[in-house]
């Protein structure tokens, strides 16, 4: 069914294209988590929104049971109801589980006039593992400092590293070459002429203390072309002090591999070699002769999707 369809004589920005598609303005919008979203425990909570137009106060739902959440009204008494409040942002106090499940709550905007709009039913579950980057938060905004290549620092201007991490125009990020969700990153890598090793460098701001909630796997996904150079894969990883610990695949023609391959890298092994879990600060990613394997000196591009920490 279409509905409003309209003819504009100019292109809209994202914020009018959000603002006509929010619908009834009297209900509360932008939910976060985002509605059928699986955030990780850290970034389960808050919930928060954005108020209807004219709400002065907000009834807040919340629960694990759809039904109840969808047809409780104020006078509920079984903790389905959380009170009203004038801020936009909730924390339920019994907090929410590692990987429970599906939650469930609505908003009811209080209008100034005494009336009630009732919200969305939204839902989110909390996912079974800590993310380190999915790839999905990065634009083609280098102004705003959003690219993929402003935060995985690859070769750029260094002389003995030949990573390429993006896309040279954009989109910079890959967008059908992906694991999960809609982008990936691409890694080019280029170990010729004197160069032999390509990588790229996040400097984390979370997570940094990988020994929460008892964390024991490194994960990420890797998919190659047939027509790369089998150059080794290694991830290292680095304290704010001290040399980083390098660990290599154990396949080393990964690069090789067209089918999505997932790489898990218990978390001890970086311990062993005395890394602080407590304050990781850098997560690299290449190919190359840090490996600790003989590499062919090749090129190829790699893509990287999903790193995450896993419970055993």
């Amino acid at each position: 069914m279409i509905d409003d369809v309209r003819i504009y004589n100019r292109a809209l920005t994202d914020e009018e294209l959000a603002e006509v598609m929010r619908g009834n303005p009297l209900l509360a919008r932008n939910a976060s988590p985002v509605s059928g979203s699986n955030p990780d425990i850290d970034n389960a909570l808050p919930l928060s929104w954005s108020a209807g137009d004219n709400a002065s106060q907000h009834d807040v739902y919340f629960g694990a049971d759809r039904n109840a959440v969808e047809s409780a009204d104020s006078t509920d008494v079984t903790g389905v109801y959380r009170g009203r409040q004038s801020a936009t942002t909730y924390i339920p106090p019994e907090g929410v589980e590692w990987g429970g499940g599906p939650y469930y709550w609505r908003i009811d905007e209080v209008n100034a006039d005494g009336t009630i709009s009732a919200g969305y039913i939204w839902s989110f579950t909390v996912a079974d593992f800590i993310l380190v980057d999915d790839f999905e938060s990065y634009t083609d905004n280098d102004a705003a400092g959003e690219a993929i290549w402003q935060h995985w620092i690859d070769g750029f201007g260094i002389a003995d590293n030949g990573a390429q991490v993006g896309n040279l125009m954009p989109p910079y990020t890959e967008q059908r070459i992906v694991n999960s969700g809609g982008q990936s990153m691409p890694l080019a890598y280029d170990n010729t002429t004197g160069v032999t090793n390509s990588e790229g460098v996040l400097t984390l701001t979370a997570p940094r203390d990988w020994t929460r909630y008892g964390l024991s796997d490194l994960s990420l996904w890797i998919r190659g072309a047939s027509d790369n150079a089998a150059d080794p894969l290694y991830v290292s990883i680095a304290n704010s002090t001290g040399n980083p610990v390098v660990e290599a695949n154990d396949n080393a023609a990964i690069a090789t591999v067209e089918d999505w391959t997932e790489w898990v890298i218990p978390l001890q092994v970086f311990a062993d070699q005395g890394i602080n879990l407590a304050n990781v600060e850098r997560i690299a990613i290449g190919l190359g002769t840090k490996a600790g394997m003989a590499a062919p000196g090749g090129t190829g591009t790699v893509y990287i999707d999903d790193i995450r920490l896993y419970q055993p």
